[in-house]
């Protein structure tokens, strides 16, 4: 199985879906370690570093649900994009709401896609590929909260 130095952070709150997520990942040999919680509260926690919350370790990728409890995935957006140490996540948005309004507040907060389950239930292997492909191939900005390199 191939393996990135990316971590997945999966923000689902459906465990079906996680699952299915997770197994489709596993299927095409991808073994990038996975970070799952269930909403956009336990997702901060995370991020942040919060005591109690799942560690993600940098670099890493956020696949974000936008129908949740507690804290959806737009309400989610908006809190990453306003935190200095957050602001410049990488964010993927995998759901099955086809609101304009969604896709629309989305991309104002600057997913780097969205992606729609229903599209990606039979093409998943295109999603998993797309993922594959843009974690190799791009730069992810530094952690704002490592510490600096020593020169």
């Amino acid at each position: 199985m191939e393996v990135s130095g990316v971590t997945l952070l999966l923000v689902e709150d459906d465990h079906v879906d996680a699952e299915a997520i997770q197994r489709a990942f596993r299927q095409h040999r991808i073994a990038n370690p996975f970070v799952v919680v269930r909403d956009g509260v336990e997702a901060l926690a995370a991020l942040r570093g919060d005591p109690g919350a799942p560690e993600v370790p940098h670099p890493h990728v956020v696949l974000l649900d936008i129908n949740m409890p507690r804290m959806n995935g737009i309400e989610f957006l908006e809190a990453l994009r306003a935190d200095p140490g957050l602001s410049r996540t990488v964010v993927f948005v995998l759901t099955t709401s086809d609101r304009e309004e969604d896709k629309v507040a989305a991309y104002d907060h600057h997913v780097a896609g969205y992606i729609l389950k229903s599209r990606a239930g039979a093409d998943f292997l295109e999603v998993v590929k797309l993922l594959k492909v843009y974690w190799r191939l791009i730069e992810f900005p530094p952690d704002v909260g490592a510490a600096p390199a020593v020169p």
